[in-house]
């Protein structure tokens, strides 16, 4: 879904994460991770070992820990058990601290911003709906498609609709080295935020501004543009 933002194409434009970001969802992936990963035989994980080694594509994130990629079938059932688990507590996941505020003063000082996230759009748009964020956002893209694809290719699509949006303009702001390098891939700037899916060194060594809450974000994302 969108619509058409009021600032020209020179405007300060921030492009939000959801999962692990916007939304404090960690616990909820944890616990459905494990999930998946005893379907399997596999050990539980730790929120700081799935910090140090999680990544995207996620098969990647996989054969680190098994040593090898799944299999077609192994990445299908634990794909499908993931996302059985985790959308069943998603439902009680609340949004990061400070989130909605910051959203509310953003739209309300007339500046830009869009939701892009790797969840199944359709998943998507009715959870930020009963967050009461939807319209803080001129747009609001989830995933249409492969889940082991990367951002990349969601990103180029979504700036394409955002209209003209000078991609030197805007910030992505998310909890992954997957949106720094999304953000590159087209031509923007990240700020990378520590409460999510990554530990602070596995971002840091990404080589974009880390940061340990969505307020110092969004402050450092104006610094850059």
């Amino acid at each position: 879904m969108g619509k058409r933002g009021k600032n020209g194409k020179h405007a300060k434009h921030l492009v939000w994460d959801w999962n692990g970001t916007l939304l404090d969802d960690i616990e909820a992936v944890i616990g459905a991770t494990n999930a998946a990963f005893a379907e399997l035989g596999l050990a539980p994980i730790t929120l700081a070992r799935y910090r140090e080694l999680y990544m995207v594509p996620v098969p990647k994130f996989y054969e680190r820990l098994m040593g090898r990629l799944p299999t077609d079938d192994e990445w299908t059932l634990m794909d499908g058990v993931f996302h059985k688990h985790y959308w069943q507590r998603a439902e009680t996941c609340g949004l990061t601290v400070g989130a909605a505020e910051l959203l509310a003063a953003r739209q309300e000082s007339g500046l830009t911003q869009s939701l892009l996230s790797l969840a199944p759009h359709t998943d998507l748009v009715p959870l930020v709906r009963r967050h009461g964020i939807e319209e803080r956002f001129v747009r609001v893209d989830g995933r249409i498609g492969s889940s082991t694809a990367g951002k990349s290719a969601h990103m180029v699509r979504h700036l394409a609709a955002l209209e003209g949006v000078d991609p030197s303009r805007i910030v992505v702001i998310g909890d992954a080295a997957d949106d720094a390098v999304a953000a590159a891939h087209v031509g923007a700037r990240a700020v990378l935020y520590t409460g999510g899916s990554h530990s602070r060194a596995s971002l840091e060594r990404v080589g974009v501004p880390v940061v340990d809450s969505l307020a110092e974000a969004v402050e450092v994302a104006e610094e850059l543009v």
